[in-house]
C-alpha cells in the first residue's frame, strides 16, 4: 500500500469519458478506496447540482466536493469552505458588460442555484451538458441582494469576443476578482484566490494531511497547479503536453480507464 491517504480528482475529461459517462472501472474501484479509508474528493468548475449525481454514482456518500473550482466546498449539504465574489466588483462588471459586451451570456452561480436573465443559446447548451436548468431572474436583483453569496459567474459567447473581453477585464480595477478561460469561449469569474490548487491546500488541511500524502488527477491547464503541488500529481493521457509536464506521472486517457488505472497502480498496489 502506498502512502497516499487522499485523492482529489477533476471530473470532465478525467473521470468522465468523452461521452460524459462515469468510467465503469472507476466505480468498481471505489469500494476498495473506502475499505482503505482513503477519501476520493471531486474538484470541478461545476456547480453542486452538476457534481452530486456523479458523486452519487461513484458511491461517495458525504465526501466533500469542491465546487466552482473550490469557491464552495460542501460535505453533504453542509458548507465547510466558501469564497464568494465581491458583489460591488460584480456590479461594476455587469454594468460594463451591458454597455460594452451586450451579446455575452452572463450566468451567476450561488450555492446550488444557477441564475441567468434569459435562456439564450449558450445557457441552453450549458444546460444540455450539465443536466441543469437555470432560474430566470434579473441578475441585478441577485447582485444587489446582500444574501445569498455568489460563488461564480460564467460568461459565454463566441471565442473571439470572450478572449477580447478577457484581456479587457484583466486591465480593469477589480482587485478582488479573478478571470480565467476554461474553454476558448467560457470565461470563469471567481474571487481572487479561488483555484483547484487552493482547494487542494484547504481540503488537505480539512483532513489534517500533508500534501505528500495527497494524489491529484486532472487533464487540463486549470488542473496543472494542483498536479504540481500534490505529493503525487497524475495527468490524464488525453491531457495537453503542457499539463503532462507539470505532473509526476501520466496515466491512460479518460476513455481508457486512466483514473482507475492510476488508483490501482499507485494507491491500492
Amino acid at each position: 500500500m502506498s502512502n497516499i491517504r487522499l485523492i482529489i480528482s477533476d471530473i470532465d475529461g478525467t473521470i468522465l469519458t468523452s461521452n460524459h459517462q462515469v468510467d465503469e472501472q472507476l466505480i468498481e474501484v471505489m469500494p476498495e478506496l473506502e475499505k482503505a479509508n482513503i477519501p476520493f474528493v471531486l474538484a470541478s468548475a461545476r456547480s453542486p447540482l452538476g457534481m452530486q449525481p456523479i458523486a452519487h454514482k461513484l458511491g461517495l456518500h458525504d465526501n466533500p466536493i469542491a465546487c466552482y473550482n473550490g469557491a464552495l466546498v460542501l460535505e453533504g449539504d453542509r458548507t465547510i469552505i466558501q469564497h464568494p465574489v465581491d458583489k460591488a466588483e460584480i456590479q461594476k462588471l455587469l454594468n460594463y458588460l451591458s454597455t460594452d459586451y451586450p451579446s455575452v451570456s452572463v450566468n451567476i452561480y450561488s450555492d446550488k442555484d444557477w441564475i441567468t436573465n434569459e435562456l439564450d443559446k449558450w445557457s441552453q447548451l450549458e444546460g444540455s451538458i450539465t443536466g441543469e436548468s437555470p432560474i430566470i431572474k434579473e441578475l441585478q436583483d441577485t447582485v444587489s441582494d446582500s444574501k445569498p453569496p455568489i460563488h461564480k459567474l460564467l460568461l459565454i459567447d463566441e471565442p473571439e469576443i470572450i478572449q477580447d473581453l478577457h484581456q479587457k477585464l484583466l486591465s480593469m480595477d477589480l482587485p478582488q476578482t479573478a478571470f480565467y478561460l476554461s474553454k476558448d469561449n467560457y470565461l470563469e469569474v471567481t474571487a481572487k484566490h479561488v483555484s483547484k490548487e487552493h482547494a487542494l491546500l484547504e481540503v488537505a488541511k480539512y483532513y489534517d494531511l500533508p500534501l505528500e500524502e495527497v494524489m491529484t488527477i486532472g487533464d487540463n491547464f486549470n488542473d496543472s497547479p494542483m498536479l504540481a503541488l500534490a505529493g503525487l500529481g497524475i495527468a490524464m493521457g488525453n491531457a495537453p503536453e503542457g499539463v503532462k509536464e507539470t505532473a509526476n506521472l501520466v496515466t491512460a486517457s479518460n476513455d481508457d480507464h486512466g483514473v482507475a488505472q492510476a488508483i490501482t497502480e499507485h494507491v491500492l498496489n
